[in-house]
């Protein structure tokens, strides 16, 4: 089976898929958080720097572009293509308040007809110049019956690969994904498709499996992934368990990569805490200790605290 990582802002940076993909690997397909092009400015310094070949060397990697406006995911691909990327890929999905706001993400499913022309815009660039579009998608912005209206759309065009969140703008990432309309588009869609959403365990991939009535292949992990980085190993069938030893070896890499581009302490810190709100689901009975390392704000108390978890993950 193939498997995605999904592209988590702040998170899957290059730093955190560089480690992970030489310590675990197991992953087909990476997507790095999306780019968001201005006027004037296809790719920001920053962007390029977590992008670049050479910081993601012996990983496939994908760009996601967020945009509402053709001629800016265009100048992108184009400088994603120069850059040597044959698939960029077009954020339909986030659902943030400031970013849905401007039109962009989850924001550019209301607007149907404006959502039709930028992909005619971009497909007709991609054809051009024999680079694949693949779009992350969620049901709809207010109902999730407006699926049934983009799956209409999509069907219009080349793309080569539809990522379903099977979500509304509105659910954020809360209660049961709507399966029902997944299962809708494995019947109607007329491009490869990829399932993501709500699979933290082998037995959760199993349940969703077993209610389309096929193996979901390729699957797009995210927050599950990130919460217990063995996930993929145990889909594979390779790891049988939750390795401890690889974690903190993860841990390690991603801590000290981190020194070395970022200051002060707490800098690295805030990176460090948020891969900590999703480990911590691993240290059953190690609440306390993970609450005091989440207000640590230097190396020292940090590292301590994050010694004694990780050891106990290791007894």
């Amino acid at each position: 089976m193939k498997i995605y990582f999904a592209p988590l802002e702040g998170v899957t940076g290059y730093i955190f898929r560089k480690a992970y993909n030489e310590i675990y690997g197991h992953v087909d397909k990476y997507f790095a958080p999306f780019i968001t092009p201005a006027e004037n400015c296809p790719i920001t310094p920053r962007e390029k720097k977590d992008i670049t070949p050479e910081n993601n060397e012996g990983m496939n990697l994908v760009p996601q572009i967020l945009t509402c406006r053709s001629d800016h995911f265009i100048e992108s691909s184009r400088e994603l293509h120069a850059m040597g990327y044959k698939e960029v890929n077009l954020n339909l999905g986030c659902p943030s308040g400031t970013v849905c706001a401007k039109g962009k993400g989850a924001g550019f499913l209301q607007d149907t007809s404006a959502l039709q022309k930028f992909l005619d815009d971009i497909y007709a660039y991609s054809e051009s110049v024999g680079m694949k579009i693949s779009l992350k998608t969620r049901l709809g912005y207010n109902e999730p019956d407006e699926f049934y209206a983009l799956m209409d759309i999509f069907n219009a065009f080349p793309i080569s690969e539809l990522i379903v969140h099977p979500r509304i703008r509105t659910d954020f990432y809360k209660g049961d994904p709507r399966k029902e309309y997944f299962a809708y588009a494995l019947e109607h869609a007329k491009c490869p498709l990829v399932y993501n959403g709500n699979i933290y365990t082998t037995s959760d991939y199993d349940e969703f499996s077993s209610f389309f009535g096929t193996s979901l292949d390729p699957v797009m992990l995210g927050r599950g992934l990130v919460s217990d980085p063995s996930l993929a190993g145990k889909l594979k069938g390779t790891d049988t368990e939750t390795d401890f030893a690889k974690l903190r070896k993860l841990h390690d890499t991603v801590y000290h990569e981190y020194q070395k581009v970022m200051s002060p302490d707490i800098n690295v810190l805030y990176k460090m805490r948020e891969l900590w709100t999703y480990w911590q689901v691993l240290f059953e009975g190690k609440e306390r200790d993970i609450k005091r390392l989440l207000k640590a704000k230097k190396y020292a108390e940090y590292e301590a605290i994050a010694n004694r978890i990780l050891a106990n993950g290791l007894l």
